[in-house]
C-alpha cells in the first residue's frame, strides 16, 4: 500500500506547504472517526486532467469499519469526481449524502483560504451505535471538527499531532468545556478519571481547572500551560501527576471562524504506565551501577596483579601476572563503556580505539608503534562485546610485540610500524558458510588486523600459545573462524569473521 507521501510526491504534486498541512491533518485526524464512528478518506486532484485519488484512510476505534480492505491509491469514480471538484471548488461542504444505507460526508480541507483536498466521511447506517447521550455528543464534537477543517483552523500549527505513548486517545475520556472553562459533557471514561483525581461530586457545570488544581499536592510546581490547557484556550497538552493518579490531558479549542466557543479534552490515566516507566528507570540504574561496580573491582584485581608482579624475581612469574592484568583490564573496558549506556549494547568502536592505542603503549616498550581504526564495528551486545574485546587485545599485542622491533626506539620521529584495525559489517550471505553461514539470527562481523613488520615465522600461523588459545576459544564461542597470512611486502594479515547476537534492529 503506498504512503502518504509516494502518493503526494508522485500523483499530486502538491506545494510543500500544502503537503505539509495534509501530512498534519492525517497525523490528528483519528479523533475525528473515532468521534464520528466512521471511517474518513482524503482525496486530492492528481497531475493527470479530471482525476482524484484517494491518498490516506482512517478507520474508527470506537464502531466498525466502512472499508475493510485498503483502498489508498484508487480513483474517484465520475460520480464522487463530480462532487469533489465541488466542495473544493466552492470551499463549502455538502449536505450529508444518503444511498440506501450508506451515508457520505463530504469537507473540503482548506489551508491558508484554499481547498487543498476533501475529506470524505463513510457511515453505513445499518451498524451505526444506537445513539444516546455519549454518541450524541461524540456526533456533535465530530461535526464541530469538521466545520474547523472546512475553515481552515483544524490541524492547529501549534498542536502536537499523532498518538505518542501516554497521548489520550476518544476512547480514554472526552470532555466538552463551554467558553468559560465549565464541563459542558463528560464520557463515563472521563468521569472515572477525574473520581480517581479525588472529585467525587458532580461533574457537569463545575470549573475543570478548579477540580484538577485543588488536587495538585502542596508546593507542587504548576506547569506553565496547565491553565490554558484545562480551560481549553491553547491546543496543547499537559499531565498531571498527584499521590494518587497521573492523567495526560490534550485540550483542542472549538473554533467557529476563528472565534473560540468552547473546547474538547481528551483525558487519559496515565498511572499504571509511569509506574511501568520508573520500574524500568530503576532497573536501567542498577544495571549501570552493576558496571559500574565490576569495572571497579576488575581495575581492583588488575593493579593487584601488576603489584605482585612487580614483587616477583621468576621473569615468567613476572610476565605471566603482567598478561592477566593486561586481560582483566580489557574486560574491565567493557564494563565501564556499560557503565555509561542505557541498555546492555555498547558502541564498540569507542573500545576498539581505546583497546588498540593502550596495548600499542604497553607492548611497544618505548617505541612508537601507530595504531589506526578503519570502518565501524557498530552497536554490539554486551555478552559479544567482552569476547571481541579480549580478541581484539590479544591480537594488536601479538602484533606489536612480535612483528616489530620494539627494543631500540626509533629516531627521527619516524613509527617503528603500523597496526590497521578494520571492521565490516553486514548480513550474511544466503547458503554461505561464512561464520556459520545464513543461519537465522545476527550479522556477520569481520575483522582484519593487519601489521607492517617482520611477518610469520616461516608462514606459518602460530601454535601452542596461551594468547592463540584464547583467540581460539573465543571465536569459537562467537561462532566464527580465523585466518592468519602474510602481507606483502612484508608484515601480517590476521582475518576473523565471527557471527553476532541479532542486533540487525539495533546496528
Amino acid at each position: 500500500m503506498p504512503t502518504l507521501r509516494e502518493v503526494l510526491g508522485h500523483q499530486a504534486s502538491l506545494p510543500r506547504a500544502d503537503a505539509d498541512w495534509l501530512h498534519r491533518l492525517v497525523g490528528d485526524w483519528q479523533m475525528v472517526a473515532d468521534l464520528s464512528f466512521s471511517d474518513l478518506t482524503l482525496w486530492v486532484p492528481t497531475n493527470h486532467e479530471d482525476e482524484w485519488a484517494l491518498v490516506a484512510h482512517a478507520r474508527p476505534t470506537t464502531g466498525p469499519n466502512f472499508y475493510n480492505d485498503d483502498v489508498v491509491g484508487l480513483r474517484a469514480s465520475k460520480e464522487r469526481r463530480e462532487i469533489l471538484v465541488q466542495v473544493r471548488s466552492s470551499r463549502r461542504p455538502v449536505e450529508p449524502l444518503t444511498s440506501e444505507s450508506v451515508e457520505e460526508q463530504y469537507v473540503p480541507v482548506v489551508r491558508a483560504g484554499h481547498a487543498v483536498g476533501v475529506l470524505v466521511r463513510h457511515a453505513n447506517l445499518h451498524s451505526m451505535r444506537q445513539q444516546g447521550g455519549l454518541e450524541v455528543n461524540y456526533l456533535q464534537l465530530a461535526q464541530s471538527l469538521l466545520q474547523m477543517i472546512g475553515q481552515g483552523t483544524f490541524p492547529s500549527d501549534l498542536a502536537p499531532t499523532g498518538v505518542g505513548r501516554g497521548t489520550p486517545r476518544v476512547g480514554d475520556g472526552v470532555v466538552r468545556l463551554d467558553a468559560e472553562g465549565h464541563i459542558d459533557y463528560a464520557s463515563p471514561n472521563a468521569i472515572s478519571a477525574l473520581r480517581r483525581l479525588g472529585h467525587t461530586d458532580q461533574v457537569n457545570g463545575t470549573d475543570l481547572s478548579e477540580i484538577v488544581t485543588s488536587r495538585l499536592p502542596t508546593g507542587a510546581t504548576l506547569d506553565e500551560t496547565m491553565p490554558l490547557v484545562l480551560t481549553g484556550r491553547a491546543p496543547w497538552g499537559t499531565e498531571v501527576e498527584t499521590a494518587r493518579v497521573n492523567l495526560t490531558m490534550r485540550a483542542v479549542p472549538l473554533l467557529d471562524h476563528g472565534t473560540r466557543y468552547g473546547a474538547m479534552l481528551l483525558l487519559r490515566d496515565v498511572s499504571e504506565l509511569r509506574r511501568r516507566e520508573r520500574e524500568l528507570l530503576t532497573k536501567d540504574a542498577t544495571i549501570r551501577e552493576i558496571h559500574h561496580r565490576v569495572k571497579n573491582n576488575l581495575q581492583t584485581v588488575s593493579a593487584l596483579l601488576r603489584l605482585q608482579s612487580r614483587r616477583l624475581d621468576d621473569p615468567g612469574a613476572r610476565f605471566a601476572l603482567q598478561e592477566a592484568g593486561r586481560r582483566v583490564s580489557t574486560v574491565a573496558l567493557v564494563h565501564d563503556t556499560l557503565s555509561q549506556g542505557f541498555d546492555e549494547t555498547v558502541l564498540f568502536d569507542e573500545i576498539a580505539v581505546r583497546i588498540a592505542r593502550a596495548t600499542v603503549e604497553v607492548a611497544s616498550r618505548g617505541a612508537r608503534v601507530v595504531a589506526e581504526h578503519r570502518g565501524s564495528f557498530g552497536r554490539i551486545q554486551a555478552e559479544d562485546a567482552t569476547p571481541l574485546a579480549m580478541i581484539l587485545a590479544e591480537l594488536v599485542h601479538n602484533a606489536v610485540e612480535h612483528a616489530f622491533d620494539t627494543s631500540t626506539p626509533v629516531t627521527g620521529g619516524e613509527p617503528a610500524g603500523v597496526v590497521i584495525v578494520e571492521a565490516v559489517r553486514g548480513r550474511p550471505q544466503a547458503g554461505g558458510s561464512e561464520a556459520g553461514g545464513s543461519e537465522a539470527g545476527g550479522e556477520v562481523l569481520t575483522v582484519t588486523v593487519t601489521d607492517d613488520g617482520r611477518g610469520l615465522p616461516d608462514g606459518q600461523a602460530p601454535s601452542g600459545g596461551l594468547g592463540t588459545q584464547i583467540i581460539q576459544a573465543l571465536i569459537s564461542d562467537l561462532r566464527g573462524e580465523i585466518t592468519w597470512g602474510t602481507k606483502e611486502p612484508h608484515g601480517t594479515v590476521v582475518r576473523f569473521v565471527v557471527r553476532l547476537r541479532g542486533l540487525s534492529a539495533q546496528a
